[in-house]
């Protein structure tokens, strides 16, 4: 079976999902397909009316069906159930996904889709494993510290991997107990909707998910800014992140989860498996075409290999062929829009006239589709535009170095400390540098993440707040309080 399909036959869930009914509008932001550049749908935008409508919907949803206070077992299975039907329903929903976005269809359907519902069922099992805990306290008194659910969670998720992060976010909110309206990318929004179209034929209740689409600064600010929202969870830039920082300071005060920009290093020493160490690093930058805020776009080498490991970067980077997302057979992807393209074409221009030698690639690729060149510049300094700026492309600048301070010192960014990777074969170096690095994450003679969902994901310095995945991203979807009872 092919999962190829034609890009005009295919037929999307456009409008917002309330109350587990699809809202259909006219008119709102006009969407073109990344692979071809054409024009397909409007998306539409909720203001704050609808937004309200969306948060009472489910508050009310969460009292009538008491999903925070049901036997936690039952919110469990009906994740399971969800999750399930997330993977039967694969090939619709990374249709849908491929259509508008940069991930093509073949890498959904084995990748993003299995992945997500595997995360869905891992934050499942969490609902009757974490709770309240007895606490040391006298004799004479009992001391308890009981978990509750937020109520509803307000989700903000980016446009590059959007089933994945919409599952980050509704996967461990959902398993606390909680409700969510959840705002995807007004670039990548429908295949958002066609999961909560599944999760109320899975059985969960409908207006427990509810979808309003739309911008920033329309309905971002009025999720992100209303007073029955009691957290917010989001996934974007930094530049967003502190715009939303600054909104829900305005409106009240509420806990926030977010996993923002990042710059990351991947450091290579000589004693590494430079083949290895070469398919990763090249593979980091060359997925989703660079796209991913833990791309690992700053390459730092140890000085004696470093002609031998860029030549093998160099040489796998001009195997890669574009081609449209609704090809199964496609590996790279295009970029998101047009702006964004023109974006990264100026950091490449701006690096270069700073002193950066391009040793491949560089330019726009031919053809239909907004696609760009995977790109290495070497000769950079820290203060080169391509070492500051977070490009979101497929660039990798490479600096080398001689001792490991001097590595150290490289890595380092004034912003962002999301992850970095590491390539050594010594045990004593690797534990060092795992306790020096400035990042959240940190991959050993790897630079990719595994299904081990229990491991969370989150920034330090400007990159974020707080983590998802991993146990931690369940908890803070609970809060707590203190009881203390006199016996």
């Amino acid at each position: 079976m092919s999962l190829s399909f034609d890009p005009d036959s295919l037929s999307l869930p456009i409008g917002h999902f309330i109350g587990g009914e699809l809202i259909a509008t006219t008119d709102g932001i006009a969407m073109h397909r990344p692979s071809d550049a054409k024009a397909y749908a409007d998306c539409p935008v909720a203001d704050a009316d609808l937004v309200d409508r969306a948060v009472d919907n489910a508050k009310a949803a969460l009292k009538a069906s008491n999903w925070g206070g049901v036997r936690p077992r039952e919110r469990t299975k009906a994740l399971q159930a969800w999750a399930d039907l997330i993977e039967r329903e694969a090939e619709t929903l990374a249709k849908i996904e491929a259509l508008s976005s940069t991930r093509p269809v073949g890498q959904l359907v084995a990748g993003d889709i299995a992945v997500t519902a595997e995360q869905i069922r891992f934050f499942a099992e969490f609902a009757d494993k974490e709770g309240s805990d007895l606490v040391p306290t006298d004799d004479q008194t009992l001391g308890m510290i009981v978990s509750e659910p937020y109520g509803v969670v307000g989700a903000i998720t980016p446009w590059n991997f959007p089933i994945s992060m919409a599952g980050w976010k509704l996967g461990p909110a959902l398993a606390a107990g909680n409700a969510v309206v959840i705002k995807p990318s007004e670039m990548t929004p429908f295949s958002t909707v066609y999961m909560a179209q599944l999760a109320v034929k899975a059985g969960i209740p409908a207006g427990l998910i509810n979808v309003v689409l739309g911008d920033g600064p329309v309905t971002g600010n009025a999720l992100t800014g209303h007073a029955d929202i009691a957290k917010v969870s989001f996934t974007g830039s930094t530049r967003a992140g502190s715009a939303i920082m600054e909104n829900i300071a305005r409106t009240g005060v509420k806990p926030m989860t977010l996993e923002l920009g990042g710059k990351s290093p991947q450091i290579v020493f000589a004693d590494a498996d430079i083949d290895k160490a070469a398919a990763a690093i090249a593979g980091s930058v060359i997925f989703n075409a660079g796209q991913a805020c833990v791309a690992g776009t700053r390459l730092i080498i140890e000085k004696s290999v470093a002609d031998r490991l860029v030549a093998a970067i160099v040489a796998q980077m001009k195997t890669v062929r574009p081609g449209p997302t609704w090809d199964e057979t496609t590996q790279y992807s295009p970029i998101i829009s047009e702006r964004q393209r023109a974006r990264i074409a100026s950091i490449v221009d701006a690096a270069k006239a700073a002193g950066g030698e391009c040793l491949t690639g560089g330019g726009l690729m031919a053809g239909e589709g907004y696609f760009f060149e995977p790109t290495l510049i070497a000769n950079v300094d820290q203060m080169n535009p391509a070492i500051v700026e977070e490009i979101f492309g497929p660039v990798l600048t490479v600096q080398t170095f001689e001792t490991e301070e001097e590595a150290l010192a490289r890595s380092s960014h004034p912003i962002y400390g999301l992850a970095s990777g590491l390539f050594t074969k010594d045990l004593s170096r690797t534990i060092r540098f795992a306790r020096k690095l400035e990042a959240g994450t940190v991959w050993v003679n790897r630079y990719s993440r595994s299904r081990d969902h229990i491991l969370p994901t989150g920034g330090y310095k400007r990159s974020g707040i707080g983590k998802d995945l991993g146990r931690e991203a369940y908890h803070a979807n609970r809060k707590t309080k203190s009881v203390l009872i006199s016996l």
